[in-house]
């Protein structure tokens, strides 16, 4: 039998929810003491709320961006894909880059939950931090997103922990994982507007059975195909997706809030690449002519454990070697 990792993620593989909250935070200047203290009772709240309702499956997962990593532990040792997300401007779409320091992604089975654990952490966060994005998140029928279509069917199936946990290759950081959200308005009246066909078209895949289209039928500008990547060996990068669809009948706001994690950050922003600057073969992604990027924020998810007690700031976080121990053994 294969023996247990020497850490513990935070709960990033586990199956899609009913309910969702994204909230994205920018902490002030001077609060960063105050902040680590917040941050390694992050568990202990979710299971104070989660265990009115142990059936909710409740979770929170916390992710900490680039400028805040560095004022929270220092350059050494910072994790080494962490970076500011990098803004796309391509011929005719664009993917901003906008402000966030901290993440917390919250799901259940019963969007009370989620608000519940929401209210209790920003009773700790208010005086400290700003949230400048929040979403509420909502499963919409068998999976599917507003647009009709059916979102993330090969995310999670035969998803492994390689794909999206950080390993040897950056072991002060094993157990880890990066993700990247960015929140997506759609265009209904236009999409609406277009035939079946068309729609199928733009998403390479069928819509009733969602099916992926055949390669000499699905165009190369349609999202699957700008969206699947291959490493050098043939096989595909996998991330992992908990997108959710939100809106606000009143105002007309239809959206999908986007969140992937990953091993490492370049698999997603190669299919940003794709889609918002082309390829040889596509100028963008079809599906960017009735979505509109309005966020995009990249985050480094740490270990359970790291999160429970967080190291103090110095030069060299966690000793003369620069470590954080994010890696190191249980008990």
């Amino acid at each position: 039998m294969a023996a247990d990792p020497p850490y513990e993620p935070q709960a990033v593989l586990t199956p899609i929810s009913a309910a969702a909250m994204f909230l994205v935070l920018t902490v002030d200047a001077g609060a960063e003491g105050d902040l680590r203290d917040v941050l390694s009772d992050i568990s202990s709240l979710q299971r104070s709320v989660g265990f009115r309702r142990p059936e909710g499956e409740l979770t929170c997962v916390a992710g900490i961006g680039d400028a805040l990593w560095t004022r929270l532990f220092g350059d050494t040792g910072k994790p080494a894909g962490l970076h500011p997300f990098v803004a796309l401007d391509g011929p005719v779409h664009h993917a901003p880059s906008t402000p966030g320091d901290l993440l917390l992604h919250l799901r259940a089975h019963r969007l009370d939950l989620c608000f519940e654990l929401a209210q209790r952490l920003m009773d700790r966060l208010r005086p400290m931090a700003t949230v400048v994005d929040e979403v509420h998140g909502f499963r919409s029928f068998d999976e599917r997103d507003l647009l009709g279509f059916v979102d993330g069917t090969e995310s999670l199936a035969g998803a492994r922990p390689q794909d999206v946990i950080v390993g040897d290759e950056d072991a002060d950081h094993a157990g880890g994982s990066y993700v990247i959200v960015q929140k997506y308005v759609h265009d209904l009246d236009t999409w609406d507007a277009m035939a079946v066909e068309d729609q199928e078209r733009t998403i390479g895949r069928t819509k009733l059975s969602d099916i992926e289209l055949p390669d000499e039928v699905k165009p190369p500008d349609s999202h699957v195909a700008l969206t699947t990547i291959t490493g050098p060996d043939g096989e595909e990068r996998r991330i992992v997706r908990y997108n959710m669809p939100f809106g606000r009948v009143g105002a007309g706001e239809f959206g999908t809030y986007f969140i992937g994690y990953a091993r490492t950050p370049d698999v997603i922003e190669a299919m940003l690449r794709n889609m918002f600057l082309g390829t040889a073969d596509a100028a963008h992604d079809r599906v960017l002519d009735v979505s509109t990027a309005l966020t995009g924020t990249l985050f480094f998810v740490p270990t359970a454990e790291f999160l429970d007690d967080p190291p103090a700031g110095s030069a060299k976080p966690g000793g003369g070697d620069g470590s954080l121990g994010i890696g190191g053994l249980r008990g």
